[in-house]
């Protein structure tokens, strides 16, 4: 059942007033939240935010909720759900034909504490060996709907959708809309996922929110700040621990890829052909780090001849001429942007900055062929609004290619080894409209760039069309 609340105009139902508080109560603790963390928030103004949807559970206690579907490895997937009941088993049947289930997997789960909140139980299932490309029908816990979920494909071409800054608003359901109306084979996002900021049932609406999506495709995710929720400091006894809903509800295969840490990961996709870095901005990440040992590792790890497309995700932007965030990551790039240039990353996306921009092929802010392009995409349509304010005279504005502050999509076709196309789709509009696109060559198919890989002193007079 969705709840469509407008700030104006009280609900009447009762059953509804409760959670009506906590929508007022979490804008309440965001303006804390942008007001201490964000001095840039008041040198620009944003439109009305959009009225959050808030959706409820309505089916019985052992049914699952909040069904979601992520990647393990090249052949294995994780179904992750929650259900009031604590005494569903965590297994999940499946099979190729509706209703036949010929697999099942069992799994493990987990709940959290947040101060008075507490959470249902958490399921987290790992199914397969699947086949590549294949729709699978499952059911959870042995009870309650059944839905059906496609792999991904073994090879190119591949299609990964793109969205940051999502939060569960008429916004977000249009912009979800629209990147189901067309095929895609993941979806990838690069933090703020409910925006429930500390308000936990929140956590339990976004996650009904986007069921209809996530439980279809892959969803790969990594944090933002408003998955932070961290406590006062200094915390109270029995405080929650940062990051605690994310870590708890999105588990991301960080294990499988190295990682100590959930924050950080990474994962290869079409049989190895795009290898998808997705780092933590809300981590440690200077050179004594875990984080920056790991990140070296790993793409020290990446054979570029197998693995031609390498494609980095984190939130706070390393490049962003928008008011909106200015510098919050500069720190983060000055330290690990040498290891994305040295490696030959294609393309880095960020989120963040509520609108959408992209720049040149860039390292060390300068222009540079055999740098990352870089793409800001936090337009996703949460409830704080879009950030309109553009610098004109920003120091990298030469360098920024196109930047607009509308809500939307973007779209990375990885066709082969040596092209892929990206899209932004911009959904401000009656239809999905494309509104920016351009042709990537890998950076691994290019000569100059790999015959000058690990000297920053590349020639900039070489002619890029980027």
């Amino acid at each position: 059942m969705l709840l469509v609340h407008d700030a104006t105009r009280p609900s009447k139902m009762t059953t509804t007033r409760c959670v009506f508080r906590v929508v007022i109560q979490a804008l309440l603790v965001s303006a804390v939240f942008a007001f201490s963390g964000v001095v840039a928030g008041a040198e620009y103004v944003r439109p009305p935010p959009g009225r959050v949807i808030l959706t409820e559970h309505t089916g019985p206690a052992s049914h699952p909720q909040q069904v979601h579907v992520s990647v393990v490895g090249a052949k294995h997937m994780r179904v992750s759900w929650v259900t009031d009941d604590k005494h569903v088993r965590s297994v999940v049947e499946y099979g190729r034909a509706s209703g036949n289930y010929t697999m099942s997997g069992a799994g493990d789960h987990t709940s959290y504490r947040y101060f008075l909140y507490s959470s249902g139980k958490i399921h987290h299932v790992t199914i397969g060996p699947l086949d590549p490309s294949t729709v699978y029908y499952y059911r959870c816990g042995m009870a309650g709907d059944e839905f059906s979920l496609r792999t991904p494909p073994a090879a190119l071409p591949i299609e990964l959708a793109l969205v940051g800054d999502l939060g569960q608003t008429e916004w977000t359901a249009s912009t979800l809309a629209h990147v189901g109306k067309t095929d895609h084979d993941m979806l990838l996002v690069p933090g703020d996922l409910s925006y429930a900021d500390t308000q936990q049932p929140l956590w339990d609406s976004f996650g009904r929110f986007v069921q209809r999506h996530a439980s279809r495709r892959p969803w790969m995710v990594t944090e933002g700040n408003h998955e932070v929720e961290a406590a006062a400091a200094p915390p109270l006894p029995g405080s929650p621990r940062p990051f605690a809903a994310y870590e708890a509800r999105w588990r991301m295969p960080h294990e499988e890829s190295g990682s100590a840490s959930s924050l950080y990961y990474s994962f290869d996709a079409a049989g190895g052909a795009v290898h998808v870095v997705m780092l933590g901005s809300y981590a440690a990440f200077n050179s004594s780090s875990d984080q920056y040992r790991w990140l070296a590792r790993d793409l020290a790890g990446v054979d570029r001849r197998a693995t031609p497309w390498l494609v980095v995700l984190l939130h706070a932007p390393w490049y962003n001429t928008n008011a909106a965030h200015q510098g919050e990551g500069e720190a983060m790039r000055k330290a690990m942007e040498r290891l994305l240039y040295e490696a030959r990353v294609d393309v880095v996306f960020a989120g963040h900055v509520h609108a959408y921009e992209r720049f040149k092929r860039v390292y060390n802010n300068e222009a540079n062929p055999c740098g990352p392009v870089y793409i800001t995409i936090g337009d996703g349509g949460n409830r704080e609004g879009l950030a309109l304010d553009f610098e004109k005279n920003h120091k990298l504005a030469p360098l920024s290619v196109m930047r607009e502050a509308s809500f939307g999509h973007g779209r990375l076709r990885v066709v082969n080894a040596t092209a892929a196309h990206w899209a932004w789709h911009r959904n401000d509009d009656a239809d999905s409209v494309v509104r920016d696109e351009l042709w990537l060559e890998s950076l691994a198919a290019n000569g100059a760039c790999r015959q000058q890989q690990g000297d920053p002193d590349v020639d900039n007079a070489w002619n890029d069309e980027l």
